[in-house]
């Protein structure tokens, strides 16, 4: 099939640079990469940032990415985007009538903002994946939501007008259907993780006597990562390694981390924890591999790519019973489930899994082989597959069979992140 990715402000190029490359960027690259690797075509679409960057980019075999511009030629942050979507709208239209797709598939609420009018334009399928939702975030951080304030009326009506909705989690499809979707209307497919790179084998990050605790993720308040910090005064022999946030030169003047310390000098904490900023892509295996637990407990997290890469390194889990967590982990089975902004109850689950090295072992085979099953890149674009086959007319799909599978190619570094 001929695939129409729209990617409105997350250009899988970025992946390659390593440069503002976030969750959706990451999920887009590498489901492209995965769906060209089983005979598909597929072109993203993304909004022209500079004015030097070709109209169309090779990105992989089978994958070619496509500048739309739309508004200035010049990076603006995603919330300052909503009045130039109509355009990128108009524009996607005329390239889709010279080109014409089998499906389309929107990545971000955006994304179905501008893309929904040309797939109903030209008849195309539009399935939609929203990362996350606006109602969900506005529910969790109140007067600190700096979305647009259109965004969740947006979302709703990009919601009922495509073909399929295909959301990140069960806890996402719940959201959906009680805006009134049926649940026929809302395929379950989640993120992935790229098995090859993050995978027990491999370098490990050298590491004290003490036993290593792992935060790692963007460094914003609903991470929780002050639950994990206060939690960690009553974990001793432990230290915690925080990874994530600005850059190391950049810790001193970042709101958050100075409010992260705060905490800890409060705590006494000062010598057991150690804020890394941000870590380059490429080296978070071998950090995830030093650690001896990893903990990610926000208030609400759309799906938690990071809890993902450390069961994929095989590294047992403890993180907050809320969004796709509920999913990637098997309570019991490959971690623990606790409750967030509760550090009495995770300090209790930290003790008590440092102190069973046969447990923490346990969990992590069980944690890399519920990944190998269920995460891995190819089983996502399997799965994805399956819904573009289930909206696309029968004659696309009999006209376009998937041609022979193009060579692996592995998507360059970026930075760990994430979209809300």
């Amino acid at each position: 099939m001929r695939i129409a990715m729209v990617s409105e402000h997350a250009s899988p190029l970025a992946c390659i640079t390593g440069e503002d490359a976030g969750g959706q960027n990451v999920h887009v690259a590498e489901l492209a990469g995965a769906l060209a690797r089983r005979g598909h075509e597929v072109v993203v679409y993304t909004r022209r940032t500079d004015t030097t960057t070709p109209d169309r980019v090779f990105f992989a075999p089978g994958v070619q990415v496509e500048h739309i511009r739309a508004g200035p030629a010049a990076p603006l942050g995603k919330d300052l985007l909503p009045p130039h979507m109509p355009e990128f709208g108009r524009r996607l239209a005329r390239a889709w009538a010279r080109e014409r797709p089998d499906v389309v598939h929107a990545h971000f609420w955006m994304s179905g903002m501008a893309g929904i009018p040309a797939a109903e334009e030209l008849d195309l399928p539009l399935l939609q994946t929203f990362h996350a939702l606006g109602t969900v975030k506005r529910r969790f951080q109140g007067a600190a939501d700096t979305s647009p304030p259109e965004r969740c009326a947006v979302e709703l009506a990009v919601a009922r007008r495509s073909t399929l909705v295909v959301a990140t989690s069960q806890e996402e499809k719940r959201e959906l259907m009680g805006w009134g979707l049926p649940a026929e209307r809302v395929a379950v497919v989640p993120c992935g993780v790229d098995t090859a790179r993050f995978s027990p084998g491999g370098p490990v990050d050298p590491w004290g006597e003490e036993a290593r605790v792992l935060s790692l993720g963007r460094l914003v308040p609903r991470k929780g990562v002050d639950t994990v910090i206060r939690a960690m005064a009553s974990v001793p022999d432990a230290e915690l390694i925080v990874a994530g946030g600005p850059r190391p030169e950049d810790l001193d003047g970042d709101p958050e981390v100075r409010r992260l310390r705060t905490v800890v000098e409060r705590l006494g904490l000062e010598e057991r924890v150690s804020f890394l900023g941000c870590v380059d892509r490429a080296a978070v295996p071998s950090l995830i591999r030093s650690a001896d637990v990893a903990v990610n407990v926000p208030w609400y997290e759309p799906f938690g790519i990071s809890t993902l890469e450390s069961m994929a390194c095989g590294l047992p889990v403890i993180a907050s019973r809320v969004g796709g967590h509920r999913d990637t982990v098997v309570a019991g089975e490959t971690g623990l489930l606790v409750p967030p902004r509760r550090p009495g109850r995770l300090a209790e689950a930290l003790r008590c899994l440092l102190a069973a090295p046969e447990e923490r072992a346990r969990f992590a085979e069980a944690s890399r082989e519920r990944v190998d099953e269920l995460y891995s890149w190819d089983r996502v674009a399997r799965s994805t597959e399956e819904c573009y086959l289930a909206v696309a007319r029968p004659e696309a799909i009999g006209a376009r069979a998937p041609r022979e599978p193009a060579v692996e190619q592995t998507v360059g570094t970026a930075t760990t992140g994430g979209e809300d």
